[in-house]
């Protein structure tokens, strides 16, 4: 299988750490919006940021604007740079806040407020911040584990489907995360822990009888041998056995946290592609997540970044987006193309937090977290 050249793709989407260049768009230095020319509209994005060219092309054309891409590291580093930069943005549209950090965002005023054009085919459940239109929903995605279906066959055993099933003792010292402090897919990762179990009580699950809620999960489950590593590339292309296009030898753990769009990714970069996916996805074990765009406060081209905007949510972008950014659209007909439904599918009923809740609480998980599970 050479999938090596295309890897990165792998790490596309709702904040996973990747090094796709945007089509239509150059990255570079931190001019942004700055640069005063009214028809160049700036896109600041995470890495995963990717898009057709002719897709980017016929908006070009059809606006007058030139889109500008800059790439700023992962998820929660462009999230926190953008906040740091918010009274001299580096552009006018900030693309890749997603459910698990939007309040960080929102709190430190980093958005203006923007009701998109077609957010009336956009289902009510994505949308937040709804009465001041702050956020644009673009796309959404299950974090969940995934497991190397040769490794399963190999050994006789059953591919976990649970959380409940990751601290069995026949996982034992087969699964690998990302840590939940500097990793997207690790925080929802926890994230999803906490809305399945809680804070602790009278839940009969798993991490109640281990000491009640989501700590007491994660105590059996460290007990069960879970790696940390920092990152999602760490985690998928170089501990995961399952990883096809990983820079280093695989590694030797068949279970990682990645995303329920991996599998399509190892078929659709593979050659030949093969029949079936190589990987499978434990569907009892997603967070859903929404990732989210909006015009930046202090944007110098805050026209540009409307339009950037509505056509963020138009069905052209919206169907581009499944087989470049690995992502699910928001906007209601919008289609999927086969080959990413086939081999991948969203989670039947994942595990999901308000918002609010997380803003209530994340810092503090992640704090506690690290010193359960790190120390």
């Amino acid at each position: 299988m050479s999938i090596t050249k295309k890897v990165s793709v792998l790490a596309v989407g709702l904040g996973m750490v990747g090094t796709l260049a945007a089509c239509g768009s150059s990255s570079g230095d931190a001019g942004g919006s700055g640069s005063g020319d009214s028809k160049t509209v700036t896109l600041v994005s995470h890495d995963s940021w990717a898009a057709s060219k002719d897709v980017i092309a016929a908006f070009e054309k059809s606006s007058g604007y030139k889109v500008k891409v800059l790439e700023d590291g992962d998820a929660g580093q462009a999230v926190n740079k953008a906040i740091l930069t918010k009274d001299n943005p580096q552009g006018d549209v900030f693309f890749g806040v997603d459910n698990t950090l939007l309040s960080r965002a929102l709190d430190n005023g980093l958005f203006q407020p923007y009701e998109a054009k077609g957010l009336d085919r956009v289902p009510a459940g994505y949308q937040a911040d709804r009465e001041e239109h702050r956020v644009t929903p673009i796309d959404t995605g299950d974090i969940c584990v995934n497991y190397d279906k040769a490794y399963f066959d190999r050994h006789g055993l059953t591919p976990p489907k649970s959380f409940d099933d990751l601290v069995e003792p026949e996982y034992k010292n087969l699964l690998v995360t990302e840590n939940a402090g500097t990793s997207s897919p690790g925080l929802g990762f926890l994230l999803g822990t906490a809305a399945k179990y809680g804070d602790g009580g009278t839940s009969r699950s798993n991490g109640a009888e281990s000491g009640g809620g989501w700590e007491g999960y994660w105590k059996k489950l460290k007990a069960n041998g879970v790696k940390v590593v920092d990152g999602w590339e760490q985690a998928y292309n170089e501990e995961f056995s399952g990883s096809a296009g990983g820079k280093k030898a695989k590694g030797d753990r068949p279970l990682v946290v990645s995303y329920a769009s991996s599998p399509p990714v190892e078929v659709v970069y593979a050659d030949p592609q093969p029949a079936t996916a190589p990987t499978g996805v434990a569907d009892g074990t997603c967070f859903r997540q929404t990732e989210y765009a909006g015009l930046l406060s202090n944007a110098g081209n805050p026209e540009g970044g409307k339009a950037l905007l509505d056509f963020l949510l138009s069905k052209d972008f919206q169907e581009d987006m499944p087989l470049n950014m690995f992502v699910h659209p928001v906007r209601e007909g919008a289609r999927v193309p086969e080959v990413f439904t086939k081999f991948g599918s969203q989670a039947k009923d994942p595990q999901t937090l308000d918002p609010a809740k997380i803003a209530d609480n994340r810092d503090q998980w992640v704090k506690s977290w690290t010193s359960l599970v790190l120390k």
